[in-house]
């Protein structure tokens, strides 16, 4: 018989990598802008990709402080300010997208792939 992998470990483990964080991200971006997107699964996105890259490269009470400004974001009005932009941004024919912080040496030769994760 096959076993099958946790998937919560799994995508955690993915999400570690910048790279395919911010195409994780950017996934759900462009469904907001689709139309398709599930207003409760942004937030839990950006949860898992803090379980990933967060958490482990922060203090406990620094966390702490970063959920808490991740709650407020997500407060019916801060969510209600992101898609408003998204949505006044694609009247320009613009996008939001989630990038790879150029400053991180390791994963900044990286930009396509980002371009292709965020597309699949």
């Amino acid at each position: 018989m096959v076993k099958s992998v946790p998937y919560h470990p799994f995508l955690i483990e993915q999400l570690k990598d910048s790279v395919y964080a911010a195409g994780y991200l950017t996934l759900f971006l462009n469904e907001q802008e689709e139309g398709d997107l599930d207003i409760g699964i942004f937030p839990s996105a950006l949860k898992e990709v803090f379980e990933a890259l967060g958490e482990p490269n922060m203090s406990a009470d620094d966390a702490k402080l970063h959920l808490e400004k991740l709650d407020a974001l997500l407060s019916p009005e801060g969510s209600a300010t992101i898609y408003a932009l998204a949505s006044w941004l694609k009247a320009l024919g613009l996008k939001l997208t989630v990038a790879v912080d150029a400053g991180d040496e390791e994963n900044s030769a990286n930009v396509a792939e980002l371009a292709q994760v965020g597309n699949v």
